[in-house]
């Protein structure tokens, strides 16, 4: 978890630390956790500078945005590929990536400033799983297959049912992170869904680390 230091008695107050040694990241993250810190120091270190995250998402960027990327793994497939479209700072496709290094992993991000800060944080965390894609994912339509999609906050569910289910496989699944109003999304996506070969569509959440503040994650399979 993130904290901030009071000010000392000279009227000092230290830079946030990020706090990620605690029994519940471990368990969650499992083997992953050393990892998964060390790419949540990176962005506390450069994302904001790089126009990767908010100033006001640093505080609770552990909690509301490393953890709530664990939140997909468990419902992805057991093994086979995924392609995390949107991916941005790498959230939840970087997280995904180490908490399933056996996973083939695509990270698509259209913007190139993006896709440098993806290309250091491979190489520094030694992520020989993950392709890069540097375009949108429509232009990936009919070039690549993948057992899984995942996407957080790039698009209401109707227009990232028509951006996305082309990249799944059949019998494969998107899995969209969703907010509050998840199933009303799913209502007014629900012609588009079926068209596009859905077979089936779940809303989860996802209360990791049992304070009530729930991930909703929509899971849309496909027809085999």
């Amino acid at each position: 978890m993130w904290w901030f230091v009071p000010a000392s008695e000279e009227g000092v107050t230290d830079e946030p630390e990020v706090v990620v040694d605690d029994p519940q990241s471990r368990e969650i993250l499992g083997l992953a956790w050393g990892g998964v810190a060390h790419f949540a120091e990176m962005l506390a270190d450069e994302g904001e500078l790089r126009g990767l995250i908010g100033p006001r998402e640093l505080p609770r960027l552990w909690s509301r945005h490393v953890l709530n990327s664990a939140a997909v793994a468990q419902f992805l497939p057991e093994e086979g590929s995924l392609a995390d479209v949107g991916t941005g700072a790498g959230l939840p496709g970087v997280v995904l990536a180490l908490m399933r290094p056996e996973l083939e992993v695509h990270l698509v991000e259209p913007m190139e400033r993006r896709l440098a800060w993806l290309g250091e944080v491979v190489q520094e965390l030694d992520l020989e799983n993950v392709q890069l894609h540097h375009c949108r994912a429509e232009e990936l339509h009919g070039r690549l297959r993948v057992s899984a999609v995942t996407a957080r906050a790039v698009a209401a569910l109707d227009k990232l049912a028509r951006i996305t289910l082309p990249l799944v496989a059949p019998g494969g699944t998107l899995l969209a992170q969703k907010g509050q109003r998840a199933a009303d999304e799913v209502s007014r996506a629900d012609r588009v869904l079926r068209r596009l070969g859905a077979s089936d569509v779940r809303i989860h959440e996802v209360d990791l680390l049992g304070d009530g503040d729930v991930t909703r994650v929509v899971e849309v399979r496909t027809s085999s």
